[in-house]
């Protein structure tokens, strides 16, 4: 690979690395705003939830538009209404005092983030035209994804502790850097900047989507359900380590940081040995899904804090095997046309899964720990036996592993233009 395009890919990285810090950073700080805005955990918990609700609607329409205008012209002025949001929310915070200005932010830099981290993935695509290549520039970008959520509880609570709004006026700095490394290194080659003579119709994507339903539903079930057990157990363990074995600041942080390191080793390797084999494609997404229920069954059952910590660190492994694989399946399946609005809507569904995951754990967490990871449990075993039965591969002309179709012929598929 070029030096420029290694550069290239490094700018995009710093996208969901960015945006992904703009929300788990949060994690720490909830109890936190909980004391400083009298405040209870469900209140609380709508931080996160508002952030991803909004992105849920706008996700999908930042891809669609993406795909007519082009990715950068979508991306850059998305990272500046995030650096808004994240600005107003800690005003929100640290000059007026008020939760409802807190949420009215990140309402706003929930906005933004629909129209950056979800186009990040059909960059890669556009900028890079080896397969091999691309299966391992989406593992980095979902290794950076994770990264950020590795760095989020520390800097979360390592901002937090000298002043409880900092985490929100990070945002605007964060975006200002990737904003302008995006802008300098990312070339996009030229007959793929410029506008597609015939932009994807709405007609046409929900044709395509009707006719791969079978293992794109997978794929987006088992995505939603990685970000909800992900992001529940998170907000669920931070509160355990505060409210009953009183960790509190940076300690915490790097409590919370183990499981998000092992789910971001597990996403880099899963990244490299997944290549551009749709067979180990599905066996990373299926065999990460056992893993992460695995983990859940075994958060169920223990008491203690160390018990705890490593369950839910390896349902991180199990999550870091699954999110490059689907990423992947994705991405290598669908035309470039198609791709940016087809990533939309898998990136919706994930979002859907962080805005549901804290603020259900905060209802269940009163009916105890085994509610709350009886739930996980069940949700990766059925993501999981789904995506058993509904992703079909078989191999193509070359010896290669690729999609198949559904129905009787049951024959390899590479999508390519309209269905």
């Amino acid at each position: 690979m070029q030096v420029s395009k290694r550069w290239g890919i490094v700018s995009i990285a710093t996208i969901p690395l960015i945006i992904t810090l703009g929300n788990a950073m949060m994690i720490p700080v909830l109890p936190i705003l909980q004391r400083q805005l009298h405040i209870n955990a469900v209140q609380s918990s709508l931080v996160i939830t508002a952030y991803s609700i909004i992105a849920i609607v706008l996700i999908p329409v930042a891809g669609f538009i993406s795909d007519r205008v082009g990715r950068k012209r979508v991306i850059l002025p998305a990272l500046g209404v995030t650096a808004a949001g994240g600005l107003i929310a800690g005003m929100g915070a640290s000059l007026l005092h008020s939760y409802g200005w807190i949420l009215a932010g990140r309402f706003i830099q929930g906005a933004g983030s629909a129209g950056a981290m979800p186009i990040a993935m059909p960059l890669v695509g556009d900028m890079l035209k080896r397969d091999e290549d691309v299966s391992k520039a989406l593992g980095t970008i979902e290794t950076s994804n994770t990264l950020g959520k590795v760095l989020s509880p520390i800097l979360g609570a390592a901002l937090a502790m000298w002043v409880f709004s900092l985490p929100f006026y990070a945002i605007p700095v964060l975006c200002l850097i990737s904003g302008s490394m995006v802008a300098l290194c990312v070339r996009v080659p030229k007959h793929d900047a410029e506008k597609p003579p015939h932009p994807v119709r709405v007609a046409v994507l929900l044709s395509l989507l009707r006719k791969h339903l079978r293992w794109l539903s997978a794929v987006f079930v088992m995505g939603a359900s990685a970000m909800f057990v992900l992001f529940g157990t998170l907000v669920y363990l931070s509160d355990r380590l505060e409210s009953t074995w009183n960790l509190d600041g940076i300690l915490k942080g790097l409590v919370l940081a183990v499981p998000l390191c092992c789910l971001c080793l597990t996403s880099y390797l899963v990244g490299h040995i997944i290549s551009d084999r749709a067979r180990r494609m599905k066996y990373a997404t299926v065999g990460g899904g056992f893993v992460a229920c695995g983990g859940s069954v075994s958060g169920a059952m223990v008491p203690g804090a160390f018990s705890l910590a490593m369950s839910v660190c390896v349902i991180g492994i199990g999550i870091g095997a699954v999110l490059p694989a689907v990423d992947a399946l994705i991405t290598e399946s669908i035309d470039k046309e198609q791709r940016g609005s087809i990533t939309s809507v898998y990136t919706s569904t994930r979002f859907l899964g962080v805005a549901a995951g804290p603020f259900t754990v905060s209802l269940l967490s009163a009916l105890g720990q085994v509610w709350v990871f009886g739930l996980m449990a069940s949700l990766c075993l059925l993501a999981a036996l789904y995506s058993m039965w509904a992703i079909k591969v078989g191999a193509d002309g070359h010896g290669r592993t690729k999609m198949m179709q559904s129905g009787a012929s049951r024959r390899p598929i590479r999508v390519k233009g309209m269905p």
